[in-house]
């Protein structure tokens, strides 16, 4: 069914209608929330507080954006409100390695490039937290969500231009945040 079919019936309050609208859009609204709060309990509890909000107004819903833009507002607003109510940084979720003996040298070093992607992973979620909001936003938008630079525009209120340059600003400030922190092996990180 096409999704304008969809919104028109849930504007009329047929909740069917409003649940394939949450099948397509669940995905999205998880991994943004769960991009800002590296927390899976807390970004499952958003996401259904984003559906929630938007069933609630979706009436008020007049396509002046596209769902998924107005949805996407929603959804950020949901996570910078949680983020202020709960005035602290987002959790992040840390994977143990563990070697274990008797493998292939292969499996070995496969894991050892395994644990070294998981701990660059850890220092940029680390660094990540230290940015301001606005630039976790809208590098969780652009450069994990892989959103358009337009739709990043509509959603945040922003123009292309404004997009553009905090993009630039806060890919700046992470670099430099990453390369602040001592690496396991002595000195900084370093990203190429």
């Amino acid at each position: 069914m096409e999704e304008k079919e969809l919104i028109d019936r849930a504007r009329r309050g047929e909740e069917d209608a409003f649940a394939a609208l949450v099948d397509r859009y669940r995905t999205k609204m998880f991994n943004l929330a769960y991009s800002m709060t590296r927390n899976r309990e807390e970004a499952d509890d958003m996401t259904q507080d984003v559906f929630v909000k938007a069933w609630r107004h979706i009436s008020g819903f007049q396509g002046r954006s596209a769902f998924g833009t107005w949805l996407y507002r929603i959804a950020v607003n949901t996570v910078r409100d949680f983020m202020r109510r709960e005035s602290r940084f987002p959790k992040i979720e840390y994977q143990e390695y563990h070697a274990q003996s008797g493998h292939e040298e292969d499996a070995l070093q496969k894991n050892e490039a395994k644990a070294e992607q998981e701990r660059l992973k850890d220092v940029l979620r680390r660094a990540m937290r230290t940015l301001p909001e606005k630039y976790r936003v809208i590098l969780s938008m652009r450069d994990i969500q892989g959103m358009p630079y337009g739709e990043i525009a509509r959603i945040l209120g922003l123009s292309p231009g404004t997009v553009d340059s905090r993009l630039f600003r806060a890919r700046k400030r992470l670099r430099q945040a990453v390369e602040r922190m001592p690496s396991a092996n002595g000195g900084n990180h370093a990203l190429s």
